[in-house]
């Protein structure tokens, strides 16, 4: 099916996204952002990218520990812990961790491991494109970026939509199949969101990586090092020194 915004409608529903996703990526109050789209009558096309955008913020609030399966049997996994926000995205040959005091962003080559730590996202910076450049290219897409193309969704009325619901590893989703979208980083991709608002999978080519992820286990819970370095890692720190 077709299902086309009202512009202005869509832009209050992209600016309601923008803001959740600075706030998932950095750590920020969600209450700053508000209802997305709260009060308003929105298109169906509108409303239902909506309704999965809201799903996501709100599990930006929550802890937990989502492990993926990829292709040839590769699998990663995204924790997320709250007071104070950090997040953990575990993958083949990598992890990125971001805390509010560093962003690590462990690789192995070679069966060695390097983490190179730099300061943690602004809320002034592009967290989209920081993530995307350090995860998308390994094989796994962070929450953020998926709300972030909604976000595109909602604003391009050429885009075709349709809807399906599944379930994930026990977990009931809704699913979107996108295609034709113009002024994003993907110009079609599927993505299922679970009832909590956990990313239960996502099909495509974004920023010329192809990402195949589906949810395999889901845990309310995460390991106590989670978001610890690769004990065997060496570390290269560029975070600006503190001058007393």
């Amino acid at each position: 099916m077709r299902l086309a915004p009202q512009s202005l409608r869509a832009r209050r529903t992209f600016a309601a996204v923008a803001c959740t996703l600075v706030a998932v990526s950095t750590g920020m109050s969600m209450t700053a952002c508000g209802a997305v789209g709260d009060g308003q009558q929105l298109s169906s096309r509108a409303q239902l990218v909506d309704d999965l955008a809201s799903r996501m913020s709100s599990a930006g609030s929550l802890t937990y520990t989502a492990t993926y399966s990829l292709p040839r049997g590769a699998s990663a996994t995204i924790a997320q812990a709250q007071d104070p926000v950090r997040a953990a995205y575990t993958y083949p040959a990598g992890k990125l961790v971001l805390t509010p005091e560093e962003t690590a962003d462990c690789r192995t080559q070679s069966r060695s491991t390097t983490c190179t730590l730099t300061p943690p996202p602004s809320p002034l910076g592009d967290p989209t494109t920081a993530l995307l450049s350090q995860i998308g290219s390994r094989g796994l897409i962070a929450p953020a970026m998926v709300i972030s193309l909604f976000g595109a969704v909602a604003l391009d009325d050429d885009t075709m939509v349709t809807q399906h619901d599944t379930t994930l590893s026990g977990e009931h989703a809704t699913c979107l199949d996108v295609s034709n979208l113009s002024n994003a980083p993907s110009t079609s991709f599927s993505a299922c969101i679970t009832t909590d608002g956990l990313l239960g999978s996502f099909e495509g080519t974004v920023a010329g990586n192809t990402i195949d992820v589906t949810l395999s286990q889901y845990e309310s819970t995460v390991a106590a090092d989670a978001f610890a370095l690769p004990s065997d890692a060496a570390t290269i720190d560029k975070r600006p020194r503190q001058t007393k």
